[in-house]
């Protein structure tokens, strides 16, 4: 019979997993944690630091080349006057939206499981938007002019247009960053307080004991953090939906067929955290694999993620075909043009002129003129809606390699939905004679795929000199951290006891009065 209760409570479905497994201590976690950056570092982060390195400097190499030269060495033409640059720009800020999301949301509702991947989310999040920020400084071709953003008096007597979503985006941008990277930094003092008291030379020691602030662990100080931490939570939590939105409008106030629509915003925002989660599996599936983390990060922060992916891709699906009804609904006849023509027309649509009716005769009429990026249209559409609806099926959430395999597709996804909304909409518009076509440069490709080494170098460096898990939030959700650990084993032990003194009291009474 007790092996039975035994075997029920483990079936149990409603119980829940431990968000650190096999039972692990405190003086584990810090020992894990605090060994990647003590050990020596492998020789494969000294080659990947290496790689990305050289990728980083093409890119800076590329923007000195551009300011030099001018924008003309992207492939921008009229009318496409917005194309590789801003599609990157508007990716990498949806990139940086699930660190602050998992940080600030999920603490707010008390989600215990962000605890083990929240410190690499903050990080990405502010090395993406240090990418993000690289494109729109260098896209208006006169860099040395940018300072006249900021609203200060100056020389020439010019004063920002502030009903332009333009100049909404360097606030919100530049507020965003800032706070990501208070919150960040503060989430990371208790830790970084850890690595100076193990530090074992004297420069670590020192720059360690720098940033941490005097930290010393006492009560009046974790009040403070608290309360702090619990502030900066606050304070982003609009920001999340905010800086996405605000970057909607950037598109959304305009008359361009294709852009101007009201449900970018949160169309923009739920496409954020779709890429944003998909990049955080991303990265950490392999660190997880590399160092041994599969007691800090479980299974179960697994599949969560990629519930929370395959939501957020479901969103997009819907808005993806909402754009299509708002376009039909709307009878303009711009608007129509634009999705049918610019966007969703591909020949395969020949493949069903056999069907009788008027389905038949109306896709071999769209196959007859295909939208010339109709294949970007459709990669978007696989990568985006079609792949993550593997997540429906447990075995993808649960098999690391295989919920790898499948975010790649959503980091490819929501770059092409992003030059589908941009480039689509603007090569052919109102005026067939102003008609036109980019074609990337080599500039335009090295820049992009610099940024992407710039971004990885950055959490390299973080992964080797910084604690990338935060290590006192994990201790929090361990059973030891319950002030009442142990009480009601203790009560239990006590009722038992009981139980077997009655049983024994019991059985001797019987005993003698047989």
């Amino acid at each position: 019979m007790a092996n039975a209760a035994t075997a029920d409570s483990q079936a149990n479905p409603l119980e829940h997993t431990p968000l650190v497994t096999s039972n692990r201590s405190m003086k584990w976690i810090t020992d894990r944690v605090c060994g990647i950056t003590e050990q020596r570092a492998p020789f494969w982060w000294y080659a990947a630091v290496g790689i990305t390195g050289v990728l980083a400097a093409i890119c800076f190499l590329l923007v000195a080349y551009l300011i030099s030269t001018g924008v003309g060495v992207w492939g921008l033409n009229n009318p496409v006057f917005w194309a590789w640059d801003i599609t990157n720009f508007v990716f990498w800020i949806g990139i940086g939206h699930a660190g602050t999301l998992i940080s600030a949301i999920l603490f707010l509702t008390r989600q215990k499981w962000r605890t083990s991947i929240n410190r690499a989310a903050e990080a990405m999040t502010i090395f993406a938007v240090m990418c993000a920020g690289i494109f729109p400084a260098v896209h208006v071709g006169r860099f040395w002019m940018v300072w006249f953003l900021a609203p200060v008096p100056n020389s020439n007597a010019i004063w920002q247009n502030f009903r332009s979503p333009l100049l909404w985006d360097v606030f919100a941008v530049s507020t965003y960053f800032t706070v990501s990277l208070m919150f960040w930094y503060v989430g990371l003092i208790p830790d970084l307080a850890t690595l100076r008291d193990r530090a074992t030379n004297k420069i670590s020691k020192f720059c360690y004991g720098l940033f941490a602030l005097g930290w010393r662990g006492g009560n009046r100080q974790w009040h403070h953090y608290e309360m702090a931490y619990l502030l900066l939570a606050g304070l982003s939590t609009p920001l999340v939906l905010s800086v996405h939105t605000i970057v909607s409008f950037d598109f959304a106030t305009s008359v361009i067929p294709g852009w101007h629509t009201t449900i970018f915003p949160p169309y923009f925002v739920a496409g954020a955290i779709f890429g944003g989660f998909a990049m955080v599996l991303t990265l950490m599936l392999p660190v997880r694999a590399i160092f041994k983390l599969h007691d800090l990060i479980t299974t179960r922060h697994i599949d969560v993620m990629c519930k929370i992916v395959l939501l957020t891709g479901s969103i997009v699906g819907y808005a993806y075909i909402m754009e299509f009804f708002i376009a039909w609904y709307s009878g303009n006849p711009f608007e129509q043009w634009a999705f049918l023509r610019n966007r969703i027309a591909a020949p395969f649509f020949g493949w069903f002129a056999w069907v009788p009716g008027g389905f038949g005769d109306w896709a071999k009429w769209v196959a007859s003129d295909p939208a010339p990026y109709w294949p970007a249209y459709w990669a978007m559409m696989f990568c985006n809606v079609i792949a993550p609806q593997l997540f429906w099926i447990k075995k993808f959430r649960r098999n690391a390699v295989l919920a790898w395999c499948v975010v790649m597709f959503p980091n490819m996804g929501m770059w092409f939905e992003r030059f589908v909304i941009i480039v689509t909409s603007i090569h052919r518009d109102f005026l067939p004679a102003s008609w036109g076509m980019f074609y990337p440069t080599w500039v335009d490709i090295w820049t992009f795929i610099g940024t992407i080494g710039f971004f990885c170098c950055l959490f390299l460096l973080f992964m080797r000199f910084l604690p990338m898990i935060a290590i006192s939030e994990v201790k929090g959700v361990l059973p030891e951290a319950d002030p009442h650990y142990g009480e009601h084993d203790d009560e239990d032990d006590e009722a038992l006891s009981a139980s077997k003194e009655h049983k024994e009291g019991a059985s001797s009474v019987k005993g003698g009065a047989d």
